[in-house]
């Protein structure tokens, strides 16, 4: 029982990598989790699945209210203490207009990074905050993506969304490193193509399947799926990591030490 007697918050937490997590939370003995996410089904659902140890929040979280409100929430219905915050929420923006940089618009840019970093930035201050006030100490886990350290250019080309990531790392190393001495832990976890909403496009396409079989070797060559991550996730949130911060884990299937064969005749896209 890693968690045992933890509350949590999950910015991003009522569906995919997120509600798999808590799940795994919850197994893991938390006392109580917030799981907040903007559709007012998922969170619904999410609450059901997670039982009485959950509750839930339907909000954006690249509002700057969404994750105080979500602590606050934490604080009045689970003893009074924020133990640990795990910032998952983020998406592509390719719809909005990112894509390789001579393409992305300005409006695609700002779409991006108000998705996946502002939003970040927004969670992980709120959170630390409260730790501060708490005088308690805590853990703060991050979501990369493979994309901001290892590009893909065939297939995997959105450049605003790669710079957001990247941005991410050097974000939560920094603040590693500030707060260390009030034994705040700031971590980040990097998956590679995982099955969520956001990879129906790659799952949808028979030739970017064929790739991954070769960039995510592991375990017969697959896609990921959002559990391979959530032993990952407890360590951090959990006592066990009390030692580590500022460390970059990659869960990719081995796309970060492989190259990937791309199958012949593809052109690039």
């Amino acid at each position: 029982m890693e968690l045992d007697g933890k509350t949590i918050v999950i910015i991003g937490g009522t569906g995919g990598l997120g509600l798999s997590a808590a799940r795994a939370c919850a197994a893991a003995g938390a006392r109580g989790l917030v799981v907040v996410g903007r559709d007012p089904d998922d969170a619904r659902a999410a609450r059901q699945s997670l039982g009485d140890v959950a509750r839930e929040l339907v909000a954006d979280a690249t509002d700057p209210a969404t994750a105080p409100r979500a602590i606050d929430l934490a604080l009045r219905e689970f003893g009074g203490r924020l133990d640990a915050l795990y910032h998952v929420a983020g998406g592509s923006g390719r719809r909005a207009g990112d894509g390789p940089l001579h393409e992305i618009t300005d409006d695609g840019w700002d779409f991006t990074l108000n998705l996946n970093l502002r939003a970040l930035f927004l969670s992980n201050r709120a959170a630390v905050r409260q730790f501060l006030k708490q005088g308690t100490g805590g853990s703060v886990l991050n979501m990369g993506s493979a994309l901001g350290q290892w590009p893909s250019p065939r297939f995997f080309t959105t450049h605003a969304y790669a710079a957001a990531k990247s941005a991410a790392i050097g974000f939560t190393r920094s603040c590693a490193a500030y707060y260390a001495p009030q034994s705040i832990r700031f971590n980040l976890i990097v998956p590679a193509l995982v099955e969520t909403p956001m990879s129906q496009r790659a799952k949808g396409d028979e030739t970017i399947m064929r790739f991954i079989q070769t960039k995510q070797p592991l375990d017969g060559g697959r896609i990921g799926r959002p559990e391979d991550l959530d032993a990952a996730v407890v360590f951090f949130l959990s006592d066990a990591s009390r030692f580590a911060t500022g460390q970059v884990l990659s869960v990719d299937g081995g796309w970060s030490v492989t190259e990937g064969q791309y199958p012949a005749g593809e052109a690039s896209r």
